[in-house]
């Protein structure tokens, strides 16, 4: 019998700016204090600006463990927080972005811009096409992913999300949720089916 899979890093994919609502502050860094005192490690854009820094200084602060992965010409323009017990450079993106999957073993969207909104689709993506089985979940603080529910819904709505490949996408209303939700998600999936399929996977 394969062994469950456990929840003992959480990706999370935030913004580098704070954003205008003071809840999104407020919510990075409740769950980084969560993280830590469930003794699961963060995994994220190795940034100190923005939601990314108070994410991570808040699990730092309160004990927990950080990995922060950065491309080597962001350095300077995210600041890299030096707090962390790993930093990673990478030389590009892509060894990021791969990194960063091979690390974690669930992913959370926090809000954020673009890339923020790219990495969240591109997990989605290969969830859907049966790449991998690591749980995904959007933190929708004060109704920031509102309108990407939306818009999934009305894709579905027009059958360009079809019921057979669709993936289970996770929102929690609060950081208090976020824990209980990936671990009830990750109950029915083996390691082995959560590490994906490697000849694939690492060409995202």
């Amino acid at each position: 019998m394969q062994a469950m899979s456990a929840i003992r890093t959480v990706c999370v994919y935030c913004g580098s700016s704070p954003g205008t609502d003071p809840a999104f502050l407020e919510a990075a860094r409740r769950l980084g204090k969560i993280l830590a005192g469930d003794g699961v490690g963060l995994v994220y854009g190795g940034g100190s600006y923005g939601l990314m820094g108070a994410l991570a200084t808040s699990v730092l602060d309160h004990g927990g463990h950080v990995t922060g992965i950065i491309p080597e010409f962001l350095q300077d323009r995210e600041h890299t927080l030096r707090r962390a017990q790993e930093i990673i450079v990478t030389p590009d993106m892509h060894v990021r972005k791969q990194t960063m999957f091979d690390k974690a073993d669930a992913f959370v969207a926090l809000p954020g811009g673009i890339g923020t909104l790219e990495e969240l689709i591109e997990q989605m993506t290969w969830a859907q096409l049966g790449r991998h089985k690591k749980p995904i979940l959007i933190l929708n603080v004060s109704g920031f992913w509102n309108p990407l529910c939306a818009l999934l819904d009305h894709m579905r709505g027009m059958e360009f999300i079809r019921a057979e490949r669709s993936m289970a996408l996770l929102v929690a209303a609060t950081p208090e949720e976020v824990l209980p939700k990936l671990r009830k998600a990750a109950a029915d999936v083996t390691e082995r089916e959560k590490r994906g399929k490697p000849e694939t996977v690492e060409r995202m």
